[in-house]
């Protein structure tokens, strides 16, 4: 969660800052009882009618920007009338208290089961996994497996030796605050010329006897290319001949883990290959459910030690946990098998291939614009990346994504990281509900905005790091 300071505006002279309200909702509106304006930024001393406090809310509320035109997030923005129906049902039910809803829980497991089968584990039934908040969650569950199953086998030399774990520099900054959070030394792989997500074969020449495990990312959030996981184990397979070194992977399919299952069915990323030990995604990404929920999942009871579980009562039985929150709403977990049973395997083929041909058709529409170079094509995630081409001098990505901003699309605009910090682009995320109605307009939207911006005479940004958008 992002962090905030206490109140640091100064008072308007006359007291703390207060909000400013409509008439009819305070002094004019005898129902709501409600005499002065509330604090902006300290609880207020009296109550106020809930109609009130909900149009206060409100109010404030419609300056945000409107999720359905946010280009910039993978996270769902819409979903049938009956699943928020169910969310709504559910808003109340905890999701630790798995004895007190056991039908929730086990509406859990069941997606867990599907999820297992979805990715090709080789005994389903074997396979171990929980829900999580979203991936952030389950990557560091999936970071803490890695570790432990390393220093289990390194008991001799730890904790005097240092662990690592390999990894492409595009990886979402979870990974970073995992390694932050859990003392471990990141190594990564650099992007180098039009590569711009892990090379196996270097990530593999990175390791060594302290690798606790390399991360493949299945959907990259720069640009939404798959990196090549079955060509990583292989290199690592290799390395496992040539020195004795074992080292696991961990998939961060957090989009594509439910997009190439039904896409990409010859690909193989998952579970077939035997040196996955876990994979994560996220449910509220392209498993089409609202945020926040995300899933964990183990090949088998080796792969997570048993001293990272804790066992709590569940009916008078025992029901293993794993997870760094507590209480959790249950909805999304609801959520999340409806949408496994309302769609099945076909329903997600359907969904996930219209956007991926808005994606592609929208990439070109804006590669006929002539005014910018396509990185990707939202030919594996339904997502690509572009940036102006080599003859635009007059604008910049960042002046395309304030002007798009303009006409209320949120178009991410941000610098590439090393080696490639030279290259700035923008980025086109297409989810469900981004018809291609929708996408013409966006399209339109984009081409108007070019002839003003061909006539600037010179890009309008000075300070790029501050203008880079958050790209994840």
């Amino acid at each position: 969660m992002p962090l905030h300071r206490g109140n640091t505006e100064a008072s308007d002279g006359d007291g703390p800052r207060r909000l400013s309200v409509n008439p009819f909702v305070g002094e004019a509106n005898p129902v709501g009882g409600m005499t002065e304006a509330p604090p902006k930024h300290r609880l207020p001393d009296a109550p106020m009618a809930p109609s009130s406090a909900y149009q206060v809310v409100h109010d404030e509320l419609m300056l945000d920007g409107n999720s359905r035109l946010n280009l910039a997030t993978f996270v769902t923005t819409w979903m049938e009338p009956q699943a928020t129906a169910l969310m709504a049902e559910c808003r109340d039910k905890n999701m630790i208290d798995k004895d007190e809803y056991p039908r929730t829980a086990e509406l859990e497991r069941r997606c867990v089961a599907m999820l297992a089968d979805l990715w090709n584990a080789p005994d389903p039934s074997s396979a171990v996994g929980c829900s999580t908040t979203g991936s952030s969650e389950a990557c560091m569950l999936a970071g803490m497996a890695l570790k432990r199953r390393w220093m289990r086998r390194n008991a001799d030399r730890y904790p005097g030796a240092r662990p690592n774990l390999v990894m492409g520099i595009n990886v979402q900054v979870c990974w970073d605050k995992f390694c932050n959070f859990w003392e471990v030394e990141p190594r990564l792989v650099p992007m180098e010329g039009e590569r711009f997500h892990l090379d196996p074969q270097a990530a593999a020449g990175l390791c060594d006897e302290n690798t606790i495990g390399v991360v493949g990312i299945l959907g990259s959030t720069f640009d939404g290319s798959y990196e090549p996981i079955a060509d990583l184990c292989a290199a690592l397979d290799a390395l496992q001949e040539r020195t004795g070194l074992d080292v696991p992977v961990h998939v961060d399919g957090a989009s594509g883990a439910m997009v190439a299952p039904f896409l990409d069915k010859d690909l193989e990323w998952d579970f077939r290959l035997p040196r996955v030990a876990s994979i994560n995604t996220s449910g509220h990404k392209y498993g089409l459910v609202y945020p926040g929920v995300g899933w964990a999942l183990w090949r088998d009871k080796e792969a997570l030690p048993e001293e990272l579980v804790f066992r709590v009562n569940y009916l008078g039985g025992d029901m293993p946990t794993f997870a760094l929150n507590f209480s959790r709403p249950g909805a999304q977990v609801v959520a999340q098998y409806y949408s496994f049973l309302r769609l099945g395997r076909e329903g997600y083929r359907a969904v996930q291939q219209a956007a991926r041909e808005v994606a592609g058709k929208v990439a070109e529409d804006v590669e006929n614009l002539g005014d910018f170079r396509l990185l990707t094509r939202g030919d594996q995630l339904p997502v690509f990346a572009f940036t102006t081409a080599p003859d635009v001098t007059a604008y910049d990505v960042f002046d395309v994504s304030r002007r798009m901003r303009e006409a209320g699309w949120l178009v991410p605009a941000y610098t590439f990281p090393p080696n490639r910090e030279d290259l700035s682009v923008l980025r086109v995320v297409c989810r469900n509900g981004f018809s291609t109605d929708l996408a013409e307009l966006f399209v339109d939207d984009l081409s108007r905005s070019l002839p003003e911006l061909r006539r600037q005479p010179h890009p309008t940004t000075h300070d790029k790091g501050a203008a880079t958008g958050f790209h994840h």
